[in-house]
């Protein structure tokens, strides 16, 4: 199925690209722009970000850069539409989690060579992760851009309340710290599970010792590692210390005041800021740190986006260039500042500022304890098919292992 999964969703965007054509609303993705002009999508927020950080491209080399604001949640099927009308981008901003799909879609140019030759592009300059989610069957199809991963939030008062003067080190502490926290009160919790997180359970099967896949691409989430894992979660459901679904709540909301329905969640960088923004009140209360061990290792998900030469490309030289220019360690930095993005460029991280946060210092600790999700082509497919079975668990009380074997057999299918 690997294979005819893309090409069923190239063909509707296709018959997508065709439609707006002869109805003379084509994409004008690349289009009002000169013949010398790089265009750049570049993905929700950072847009804005990433306009002034190629002034200085420009300056350096002349050539202009159009960007154009892309919003993730259209992404997706904006890249498959510009693949199936052959006419997009030049440089494209990407997902890690949808690398292998557009490699397999033939969207993506093999820069292999020009990283090769690059100073500031080589591999060895970004984390081993970051690098894993560019590279398939040995050739290169991207540079790491920025990188995230998850941590725990904390409320460090509530919890010393609790009899916790530090954060949770282990699965058992976590557990207990978190059915404590929901004895507060009615609505009150420890902990919440994002239901909407499509790699939740992985990450959890992965600190339990599950490979989630084999080697030869075969589902493992019926067995004992990773169901048990999924057990764990589910015992925080049971335990009343995690709501059995979405509460509908802003999270920092739900993390301030004096007595918090959630004292602890987990996140990623993003969430530094927003609390620092939207919650000063809270300045000296919370703290982050590494994910609590479980019986195999603290593995968080790395995440983040990767910028890539669309394939169909008129001017690849000048993307490479453009690629170049962001890939430097000083470059990153200056993104960092402007949109609170980790750099995946590891001398990054050495500049003073960085080195003196102690938030950064726990965010680059995890990253030494992170990897990206499975990098298949159907990795959506399958995060959208565990939270189907996850909102069984947690929603409907449905038993673990009944709900794991499903999960597997419908797995099977969708790795085919």
């Amino acid at each position: 199925m690997k294979k005819k999964f893309s090409i069923a969703v190239l063909a509707v965007a296709l018959v997508s690209s065709l439609f707006l054509t002869a109805c003379g609303n084509s994409d004008s993705s690349s289009k009002g722009s000169s013949d010398d002009e790089l265009v750049f999508w570049a993905m929700g927020d950072e847009a804005s970000a990433t306009k002034e950080l190629v002034k200085g491209f420009t300056k350096e080399t002349g050539i202009k850069v159009k960007v154009q604001a892309i919003p993730w949640d259209n992404a997706h099927d904006k890249m498959l539409t510009a693949i199936a009308s052959k006419s997009g981008p030049d440089v494209v901003q990407v997902g890690t989690t949808n690398m292998a799909e557009f490699v397999e879609a033939g969207a993506l140019e093999d820069i292999s060579k020009d990283v090769k030759d690059s100073d500031n592009m080589k591999p060895e300059n970004f984390y081993d992760g970051a690098v894993e989610t560019t590279q398939f069957d040995g050739k290169t199809y991207a540079v790491p851009w920025y990188t995230e991963t998850r941590v725990l939030f904390y409320r460090t008062d509530v919890l010393k309340e609790a009899g916790y003067d530090h954060a949770p080190a282990t699965w058992e502490e976590f557990h207990d710290a978190a059915v404590k926290l929901s004895k507060r009160g009615d609505d009150k919790y420890g902990f919440t599970i994002d239901p909407n997180e499509l790699s939740f359970g992985f990450m959890y099967g992965r600190q339990n010792g599950s490979e989630l896949i084999s080697k030869d691409g075969k589902p493992l989430f019926d067995q004992k590692e990773f169901v048990d894992a999924i057990k764990y979660l589910d015992s925080f459901i049971t335990d009343g210390a995690a709501p059995k679904q979405d509460l509908g709540l802003d999270l920092t909301q739900a993390f301030s005041g004096d007595d918090p329905t959630f004292p602890m969640f987990i996140s990623g960088p993003w969430m530094v800021n927003t609390l620092q923004t939207n919650a000063p009140d809270l300045d000296g209360k919370w703290a982050i740190a590494e994910l609590p061990k479980g019986s195999a290792n603290n593995t968080s998900v790395l995440g983040g986006s990767n910028l890539s030469v669309f394939k169909y490309s008129d001017h690849k030289e000048d993307a490479i260039k453009l690629i170049d220019y962001l890939s430097s360690k000083d470059v990153q930095k200056e993104y960092l500042d402007k949109t609170k993005n980790l750099p995946a460029n590891v001398e990054a991280w050495d500049y003073k500022e960085i080195k003196e946060d102690p938030n950064y210092q726990v965010f680059q600790k995890q990253l030494e304890a992170s990897e990206p999700m499975p990098l298949i082509p159907q990795y959506e497919e399958l995060g959208e098919a565990y939270k189907k079975y996850w909102e069984q668990i947690s929603v409907n009380g449905e038993d673990v292992d009944k709900a794991m074997k499903e999960f597997n057999q419908e797995a099977e299918t969708i790795l085919k």
